[in-house]
């Protein structure tokens, strides 16, 4: 693929604009990017980044643990704990090493976990690391998913915990938290949210997938990252205040790293000041995702079940997957190629996404790249694949 100039990973880009990035000199309109309400570059944001680096330097430089807290992390967490109607929150130095580390402090010997075949590798990684004993049902199968809690009932388990994507970031499938709830209360099992994708986009506050359907009552917590609405890096739990007191002091990614950066915590602390006072960025963000969903399918592209600011484009074979990103590149569009294992096999997709800073002259030139390019590549009408769900696992 390197040969031949189809390698569609690690492109540097050389500057950003947030809709638009420049690379190798050529402007590109982003539609890969998760910056949903487009805050990397909101004036608020960039603001309080400047102001923390002028008073707390570059970084901390040690752990929460030791040397690393600041005043401006324990006001991020205060702050999110009371978006989200929490007890208490707990920031990471990713949202990646929140999952390692909640899911391995809560987890041990004589548990079991159970998740979605599609759940983000970072759970998948933090189940293995804790010892509990790791149930998948297949994706969003609620049938399979009571079967692995009934089987469960009649053995020596301590504690059971379902663990699910509020929203899955390649198709853009809200979760079933409804059925999910119901299922861990008629079975006896705590419910953990990543709502990665999720807040700041879904729910009438901007909460995400529980609040959007009404069962933030019955998820007993969540995580979450600042990479993508928060417009920043790093993550966080938020949940009871005993059990978050408790992954303070046992979580080994929160205990062995590094702190977020001042000028990260920061930002994050004022894209939250944004999403509660701006709401209309969310209405104005599905408003583009849905007018691109509805462009595609007009056109003829599967774009799946998203309800999202994810859309996917289904593709199904890998070598025309390629291709088809590379004609998108050239003719000013950039966009994620997703093969395995982060999809099923033959489920191969462009995945895209979209910002509240999209311009409407923008969105209408993402259609008429995709409209271009898949007339070239005889996409146009094509059927989509069958969707062999069970295969699919570790989902980015």
């Amino acid at each position: 693929m390197q040969e031949q100039g189809t390698y569609p990973y690690f492109i540097p880009i050389s500057r950003s604009e947030g809709t638009v990035v420049e690379i190798e000199g050529r402007r590109l309109i982003m539609a890969g990017s998760n910056n949903y309400l487009g805050l990397t570059h909101h004036r608020r944001v960039l603001d309080a980044a400047r102001k923390a680096i002028e008073r707390y330097g570059s970084a901390c430089t040690g752990s929460r643990f030791l040397n690393g807290t600041l005043e401006l992390h324990e006001e991020l967490e205060r702050r999110l704990a009371r978006f989200l109607q929490r007890e208490a929150a707990l920031c990471f130095s990713t949202g990646f090493q929140t999952n390692l580390g909640v899911i391995s402090a809560l987890c041990g010997k004589d548990d079991l976990v159970l998740c979605d075949r599609e759940n983000h590798a970072s759970i998948f990684d933090g189940c293995r690391q804790s010892f509990a004993e790791l149930r998948k049902y297949r994706h969003e199968d609620m049938e399979d998913l009571e079967r692995q809690l009934d089987l469960a009932s009649g053995r020596d388990v301590r504690g059971k915990l379902i663990i699910v994507d509020g929203v899955f970031s390649m198709m853009g499938e809200i979760a079933n938290l409804p059925r999910i709830c119901e299922l861990a209360q008629r079975y006896g099992a705590r419910v953990l949210v990543d709502e990665a994708h999720s807040v700041g986009v879904l729910g009438a506050n901007g909460r995400g997938a529980a609040e959007h359907h009404g069962v933030e009552a019955q998820v007993d917590l969540v995580v979450g990252t600042f990479s993508k609405s928060f417009a920043s890096l790093g993550g966080f739990v938020a949940g009871p205040e005993t059990v978050i007191h408790y992954i303070r002091h046992h979580a080994r990614s929160l205990i062995f790293s590094a702190s977020i950066p001042p000028s990260t915590a920061a930002a994050a602390l004022a894209a939250l000041d944004v999403m509660e006072s701006e709401p209309e960025l969310r209405e104005r963000l599905m408003n583009r995702a849905e007018t691109v969903r509805r462009g595609l399918t007009d056109m003829g592209f599967a774009v799946g079940p998203t309800q999202t600011p994810i859309v996917p484009v289904i593709v199904g074979d890998q070598d025309q997957l390629f291709r088809f990103w590379k004609l998108l590149f050239d003719y000013g569009l950039f966009t994620n190629p997703v093969t395995v294992p982060a999809v099923p096999p033959n489920m191969d997709l462009i995945r895209t996404s979209y910002m509240a800073t999209h311009t409407d002259e923008q969105i209408t030139r993402v259609l008429d790249i995709f409209e271009r390019a898949g007339r070239v590549m005889g996409l146009l009408g094509a059927t989509a694949p069958a969707e062999p769900r069970a295969a699919a696992s570790d989902g980015c």
